[in-house]
């Protein structure tokens, strides 16, 4: 289902198993046992885990990452000795808020949590949320990506999308550029791959391009090579293609003075856009709710005189 290698010790992968398991296997060893599992006993996820991800050493110097899955539990993983240690960092239960999606999956809402205590929940998608991402560049901005077939890009202290894109057709995953806080990518379950910018572009993609000939196969993965301008997806199939973006597709890239602080700035750029015509609306309101009194307050008035 999902798996992580290490950024540090290369030869360390964890994954994450579909019975809700996961394990940590080394390059180093020829065999083909994990050097590390999970239990019932040892706190072993009960549904599928869809994502692990590898975090720097913990202050005990023990190497760990972290798992999710669809059991509501996010959960750390130290190694530590022959044993690998777990502890419970989020359980997610929203009573009430959670719908039926496909395949019995119930994650309408997005959710931002820690310890328990809950951050914000976006009623984002129709159907399941199939990724998340936060813009490597800007900290209150992110995004979603569902079955409903849409893309939506998210200031986190707003429960309303900045911007929603749909895309025609189911939305396997999203990716943000490591270059440019502007640009993203999606893929498509009918074999497209979608490349935006939003700072040449809010409303439409720059690049749509199929990838895959064969019928009923689904593009699930991409990811941004974190180097070069290269594109790389994967399918239902067990493929992989790597694409090469265009010139116009990798200009920041190809920018001498492009800095972190300017990518910052040219996200705020957009989020103050955004956000500019939505305080000129409310202040609209208002000014027109303050009039409708001011008139009833004079109909009042003229009625009591006559």
């Amino acid at each position: 289902m999902s798996l992580d290698i290490h950024p540090e010790h290369p030869y360390l992968i964890a994954v994450g198993l579909y019975d809700g398991t996961v394990a940590v296997y080394t390059l180093k060893d020829k065999g083909s046992n994990p050097l590390y599992r999970s239990t019932a006993k040892t706190g072993k996820h009960t549904d599928p885990v869809w994502q692990v991800c590898w975090q720097k050493n913990n202050l005990d110097g023990n190497i760990n990452f972290y798992s999710v899955s669809s059991d509501g539990r996010v959960v750390n993983w130290s190694l530590v000795k022959n044993e690998l240690q777990y502890q419970d960092t989020v359980k997610l239960e929203i009573p009430g808020s959670l719908v039926e999606g496909p395949e019995g999956t119930k994650n309408p809402a997005l959710a931002l949590a820690y310890t328990g205590h809950f951050l914000g929940i976006y009623e984002a998608h129709h159907t399941a949320v199939q990724a998340l991402r936060w813009n490597p560049f800007h900290q209150n901005v992110f995004a979603s990506c569902g079955a409903d077939w849409t893309v939506k890009i998210w200031d986190h202290s707003r429960k309303d999308p900045m911007f929603t894109f749909d895309l025609n057709s189911m939305v396997g995953d999203i990716a943000w550029s490591p270059y440019c806080s502007t640009v993203f990518a999606a893929v498509t379950m009918d074999g497209k791959v979608h490349v935006f910018d939003l700072s040449i572009n809010k409303y439409e993609p720059l690049c749509v391009q199929s990838v895959i000939q064969k019928k009923h196969t689904k593009l699930t993965h991409v990811v941004f090579n974190p180097s070069y301008p290269v594109l790389v997806v994967g399918d239902d199939r067990g493929c992989i293609i790597s694409l090469k973006l265009s010139p116009n597709l990798r200009k920041a890239l190809q920018e001498k003075n492009n800095t972190r602080e300017s990518e910052v700035a040219k996200m705020e750029k957009l989020v103050t856009f955004v956000k500019e015509p939505l305080l000129e609306k409310r202040s609209s309101l208002q000014l027109h709710h303050s009039f409708l009194q001011y008139s009833c307050t004079l109909v009042l008035f003229w009625h009591n005189l006559v």
